[in-house]
């Protein structure tokens, strides 16, 4: 950071005592070409978009990311967003428990590639005014730009994840994983079928995601009306498919959400592997099997998918 700025001194010194408080070595910061690159939870979420990418689950622009700042990181991310903010935008649904709330969040018609290699052009931080009702961009998107057309569903998940999960939830990742894609074409689009077939690929499938998993019908993405039947299932789920189109993962870390991901994707592929062989496979794990799994691995297993 150049020190030709004016305000250099008086930032630096910001950055020095909220990186203090945080835990967070204030050197790295000041001598970063910007000091947002060089956040923890900034590095992280650059991260999770590179390896979403390699395992092949963002065509072009498809997909996206967003977290939810705690608190002590807005602290520091508002410190280290050295430039003017922009104008309130609406958001285009309203979401009141995340007032003043701060998210990291790809762009519109950003490729998931280009994250690792120029993140200042393809990601944001992003403030929700008091009301939830607006945001506007502190850092980020260099050249100009929106965040995800799908930020109203990202919001609306993400207000409601907060709020079962006490906090604790605080990535959105959504992404196109092929083979999931393809069992919305030949799977019941509902909730129950899904579960079924994709735990009985993996013992470990209802260990990782016990609550099962949700599915939305067919709707045109980016609006209200899908935000609003996304947030309804993120009630019960962490997991939600978009059927003919993705997948939603909410996590209380970038690791979890990319290992929910990898293992739904996974198992998807595992169904099409022994499905493209017998319409009748000769076993699987029984009614008491995942009563058994619930218990062993002290998960709770709903009956209602028995």
């Amino acid at each position: 950071m150049s020190s030709s700025n004016p305000d250099f001194a008086q930032l630096s010194i910001l950055l020095q005592q909220v990186a203090e408080r945080v835990g967070i070595n204030a050197d790295r910061l000041t001598a970063a070409p910007s000091p947002m690159l060089a956040l923890p939870f900034v590095r992280e979420f650059i991260r999770m978009c590179g390896i979403g990418d390699s395992l092949g689950f963002h065509e072009r622009n498809g997909g996206n990311a967003s977290y939810h700042l705690l608190p002590e990181e807005a602290d520091l991310a508002r410190a280290a967003a050295v430039n003017e903010p922009g104008p309130w935008i609406p958001i285009g649904t309203s979401v009141p428990e995340l007032g003043g709330h701060l998210f990291l969040v790809t762009g519109s018609g950003k490729f998931m590639r280009n994250v690792p290699y120029d993140p200042e052009a393809s990601i944001c931080l992003a403030e929700v005014n008091p009301a939830g009702t607006d945001y506007r961009i502190l850092w980020g998107l260099r050249d100009g730009g929106r965040p995800t057309s799908e930020f109203p569903t990202h919001l609306m998940n993400h207000e409601v994840k907060s709020r079962v999960t006490q906090g604790a939830c605080r990535v959105i990742y959504h992404a196109h994983p092929p083979q999931l894609i393809a069992l919305t074409y030949v799977l019941p689009l509902e909730d129950r079928a899904f579960t079924r077939a994709l735990w009985n690929t993996m013992t470990e499938c209802p260990v990782i995601f016990p609550e099962g998993i949700g599915v939305v019908r067919w709707m045109v993405p980016g609006g209200r009306d899908i935000a609003v039947e996304t947030s309804k299932l993120m009630e019960r789920y962490n997991n939600v498919v978009w059927a003919h189109h993705g997948l939603f993962c909410a996590a209380d870390s970038f690791d979890n959400a990319m290992g929910q991901m990898e293992t739904i994707e996974k198992a998807a592929r595992i169904w099409m592997l022994v499905h493209a062989v017998t319409d009748k496979p000769l076993q699987g794990i029984t009614d008491d099997g995942y009563r058994a799994i619930g218990r062993d691995f002290r998960v709770e297993i709903p009956e209602r998918f028995l």
